[in-house]
């Protein structure tokens, strides 16, 4: 008898999604490309807002977006009970070069 398990699905994204339509209950809907697959993010307003913040706030920012994978479609997939969590990107510093010996 198999063990019973959850499956979510986290996709990273780190550029603002152009096209945002307004949905039911001022719910958030976009499109992420991933894997060559499209994936129709509907998030609360109030998620949504972290990605708006990161987008002011920060010069690099990386936003991590979970759910469960929903209905299936020719193209991907509807990601349902979406979760945002945003995250600051540091630049990483340069390494100093040493001189060969």
């Amino acid at each position: 008898m198999p063990v019973l398990g959850k499956m979510e699905v986290v996709i990273k994204i780190s550029e603002f999604p152009e096209d945002v339509k307004t949905v039911t209950n001022n719910w958030k809907e976009f499109v992420v490309e991933a894997d060559n697959k499209q994936i129709t993010v509907t998030a609360r307003p109030k998620m949504f807002n972290k990605i708006e913040q990161a987008k002011q706030q920060f010069p690099q920012w990386v936003a991590a977006i979970s759910g469960k994978i929903g209905d299936m479609n020719e193209k991907g997939f509807n990601l349902v009970d979406a979760s945002i969590q945003v995250f600051e990107r540091k630049p990483k510093p340069e390494a100093q070069s040493q001189p060969a010996s």
